[in-house]
């Protein structure tokens, strides 16, 4: 959008960000770039395959937060045989990973030390008591 303005023919700021000049116009006459013309999609392409073992799939996970994806889903295999293939184990895994964020147990928080050798020291001081005055040195 800003070369348009910038450029005196659409067909040198086409080229100069690397697309058509056709492109250009249309993106031009929309005023919006291609990321700000995306909808987040709020509905389901397919049906949920795990609709109906769902609420067996969550009282696995109450005993259980630690049990992958792949087990329920060998479990369930051995359950329902047949009803379920391979290609749904990432669903599986998404529906998850959802489930542990909402109704999980809260994560350990850790923050990270990083030390740089060089930035800071560390030495212990003692007094010694030398010829009746205090010295100061420190300890190696």
């Amino acid at each position: 959008m800003k070369l348009i303005q910038e450029e005196p023919t659409l067909a040198t700021a086409a080229a100069k960000a690397g697309m058509d000049e056709k492109t250009a116009r249309k993106y031009r006459d929309l005023e919006r770039l291609p990321s700000q013309r995306k909808r987040q999609r709020t509905w389901r392409t397919r049906k949920d395959a795990f609709e109906e073992e769902w609420p067996e799939i969550v009282e696995i996970l109450e005993r259980d937060e630690a049990v992958e994806g792949k087990t329920i889903l060998e479990y369930l295999d051995r359950q329902h045989a047949g009803r379920h293939q391979e290609g749904e184990l990432r669903t599986l895994q998404r529906r998850i990973k959802v489930w542990r964020a909402r109704y999980g147990s809260a994560k350990e928080v850790m923050f990270v030390q990083e030390h740089r050798p060089g930035r800071q020291g560390q030495s212990d001081f003692y007094v010694h008591e030398r010829n009746g005055r205090h010295d100061r040195r420190a300890a190696i």
